[in-house]
């Protein structure tokens, strides 16, 4: 299977990599505007850099193009991929409006191609084995889930995460990983209230999300934090508690004072070891549901649903009233 990668920033480094290590995958090109960007990421992966989408698919002629662009270019490559009738991955969130979600799937329906949404947090195996530990009843009946997630500011060295009209802000770029957990666990939220802040290079959000079976999540955002990247997760049942903190893997911690804010890894992975990490097993994922035709285990309407409680927490923020989702 052939795969072309589109946008050599973070996330398309953080792709390539696990693309060229997967059995069965050849990546045929990276494609970027800043030609220093994909001649460096073709470089490191040993394969041919593009600077024009369109020449990069004509001539690469892949089988799946990997959409790792900001979030406001999401659409407008989505459908140009489908257009050009190749599959399609493309990062989270989907988009940035519900209509551009559904335009996305119905464009690449028409064309008969596949997209998938990346949510990589599925595929962690902290977060996956307790949404499998809740399916199965260990905790009894879930009724409380808190979650946090922190860690630098993008936006510190990429200036379009600092402007939330085209990236959503901590809301929907980082807290939409635990919002679309919480409804893997709880089923779709029906109302949300939030609170952001935003100072310099700091952008903080709280929101709590109900759930209609009387669950409740308390889910925390934080760009700006001056410490190493950080998540935990506690769910609580009727019969038990679940707890999750990614710091508790590491045996040694070293903080230092005065840290740049903006020295973090490009992505968090699981800091205790493992043979593939979350990125590979989402992608190995995506192409197994592309040869066998089975649905994926995040669909397009898990995506799009996680974007729409997001964006209803954004309003809730703004508003200084809970939202009802409808």
């Amino acid at each position: 299977m052939k795969i072309a990668v589109i946008g050599c920033g973070t996330m398309g480094r953080t792709h390539g990599a696990e693309w060229i290590r997967m059995p069965g995958i050849e990546l045929v090109g990276v494609c970027d505007m800043q030609e220093e960007a994909a001649i460096a990421l073709a470089g490191n992966l040993e394969t041919k850099a593009y600077f024009n989408f369109d020449q990069m698919v004509s001539e690469a002629g892949p089988d799946v193009v990997d959409v790792c662009l900001p979030t406001h270019m999401h659409k407008e490559f989505v459908l140009r991929t489908a257009r050009h009738g190749k599959h399609i991955i493309c990062e989270k969130p989907i988009g940035l409006s519900p209509e551009e979600a559904d335009e996305m799937a119905v464009v690449s329906e028409q064309h008969g191609v596949r997209l998938f949404i990346g949510h990589v947090v599925r595929f962690f195996p902290s977060y996956s084995d307790i949404r499998r530990k809740a399916a199965e009843g260990v905790i009894g009946k879930p009724g409380v889930l808190h979650t946090r997630r922190m860690g630098g500011n993008p936006g510190i060295a990429k200036t379009w995460y600092a402007n939330s009209d085209i990236s959503g802000g901590v809301i929907l770029d980082l807290m939409i990983h635990d919002i679309d957990f919480a409804q893997s666990i709880f089923g779709k939220a029906v109302s949300v209230y939030a609170m952001n802040r935003r100072h310099e290079s700091l952008d903080y959000a709280l929101a709590t999300l109900r759930f209609e079976n009387g669950g409740i999540a308390h889910l925390e955002g934080y760009w700006g934090f001056p410490g190493p990247f950080t998540t935990s997760v506690e769910l609580a049942g009727s019969g038990g508690v679940i707890r999750f903190n990614s710091e508790d893997a590491v045996s040694l911690k070293n903080f230092k004072a005065n840290r740049d804010l903006s020295d973090t890894p490009d992505v968090a992975i699981p800091k205790s070891p493992f043979m593939h990490n979350p990125y590979y097993l989402e992608l190995a994922h995506f192409v197994e549901c592309l040869r066998t035709g089975t649905e994926p285990g995040i669909t397009i309407a898990d995506a799009r649903s996680a974007l729409k409680t997001g964006l209803a927490a954004i309003e809730s923020a703004a508003s200084g009233r809970p939202v009802r989702i409808q």
